[in-house]
């Protein structure tokens, strides 16, 4: 990437101070490694599969993300610092709104699509929004950080197939189908299996973290292009109620899912050794094909140790690399598998998109 910068300074880091004693970068060995990570990041960058920060930045009265921004964990320095290429901008729905039949989950949403529009617009020269995998490419070639929009959360639909059109129309790739009645333990009603047939019309990814095992299983056997785990560990490895079991990985590997394992203390442990060991297991069940990376930088979740923001990556990479992973499956872990769920929905959508009707049934009709 033309204007990717190796010197910039890098940030305090909570808790620097208190390495452990078998820290995975000690001075005689480690350098060679990050070099190494370096290198590859610069070809491979990382597509980041979970940001918070219109959440983070929505309170904030003032901020520059160019020049640098120490109110959020995230900002053009930092991006290019850590070799950044991709961000997936998520578009939660504030709990109280979400249950809401009167919209405001819907104003909710579209209010932070505003946002991010507009902090897109205000930072030309570091950050551009996309719609597709080409243009994800097109950005990184110009030296840009490539926005997607998503995941938003299955409330902004208020059960309508028509929102769905329209946020799509405004740019949203991902959404999440947990807490959606029409996605719960049972799986998905005729509805659901609805929004999940329009979703790969028009080439909107799922996001399965956090959906009932029902619901994931069904959505995997229906859906015509990869879904994603945007924020999902290996559960034997760290149990959590996001975290996803051996049988699940598999299941995931198998239908060409991605499970994008966050940079979260609660789901992956401590340390950037824990979140390497998660790496290695999903890996080793689900398949190189199957692991990529989400931060989940500015979401309000607390970071392992060495991986506090997102100019930390390049330290996770050179990790893996002491660990023996070879350049091919890094460049699918950091750029290539996302990249290759973003063409597989373009692709689904140009070939569905004209052959089917669009209307499909509403929950409340017969049999939903």
């Amino acid at each position: 990437m033309a204007d990717l910068q190796h010197d910039i300074p890098t940030t305090t880091e909570v808790g620097r101070e208190d390495r452990l004693p078998d820290d995975p970068f000690p001075v005689e060995s480690g350098a060679a490694f990050l070099e190494r990570a370096h290198a590859l990041l610069e070809a491979y960058p990382v597509a980041d599969g979970y940001s918070g920060l219109p959440r983070a930045l929505g309170p904030l009265p003032w901020y520059d993300l160019e020049l640098g921004e120490t109110a959020v964990d995230t900002d053009v320095p930092r991006l290019r610092e850590g070799h950044v290429g991709a961000l997936f901008w998520s578009l939660p729905v504030p709990e109280g709104d979400r249950g809401d039949r009167g919209g405001r989950a819907v104003r909710a949403t579209l209010e932070q699509l505003d946002l991010v529009r507009r902090v897109v617009e205000t930072h030309p020269e570091g950050l551009r929004l996309v719609r597709t995998a080409g243009q994800v490419i097109d950005a990184r070639n110009c030296g840009r950080v490539a926005v997607v929009l998503g995941p938003a959360s299955a409330a902004a639909l208020d059960d309508s197939l028509g929102i769905l059109r329209v946020l799509q129309s405004l740019g949203l790739r991902v959404l999440s189908l947990a807490g959606a009645a029409w996605a719960g333990a049972q799986g998905l009603t005729r509805f659901g299996e609805e929004v999940v047939r329009e979703m790969n019309r028009l080439g909107v990814l799922a996001d399965l973290s956090g959906a009932p095992e029902a619901a994931l299983v069904r959505t995997l056997a229906l859906s015509k292009t990869p879904v994603l785990c945007t924020r999902s560990a290996a559960a034997a490895v760290r149990p959590h109620p996001a975290n996803l079991s051996d049988g699940l990985l598999a299941r995931l590997g198998e239908q060409k899912g991605v499970c994008m394992v966050p940079l979260a203390a609660e789901q992956t442990g401590p340390s950037l050794a824990d979140v390497a060991g998660h790496l290695d297991h999903v890996r080793a069940v689900a398949g190189p094909e199957c692991v990529a990376l989400s931060g989940t930088y500015d979401s309000g979740v607390a970071h392992p140790r060495d991986l506090d923001d997102a100019s930390r990556y390049p330290h996770l990479i050179a990790e893996l690399l002491r660990r023996g992973w070879s350049d091919t499956e890094l460049s699918l872990l950091t750029w290539g598998n996302v990249q290759r769920a973003l063409r597989s929905a373009d692709f689904t959508a140009r070939a569905a998109q004209y052959r089917r009707d669009p209307n499909p049934p509403r929950p409340a009709d017969p049999e939903a």
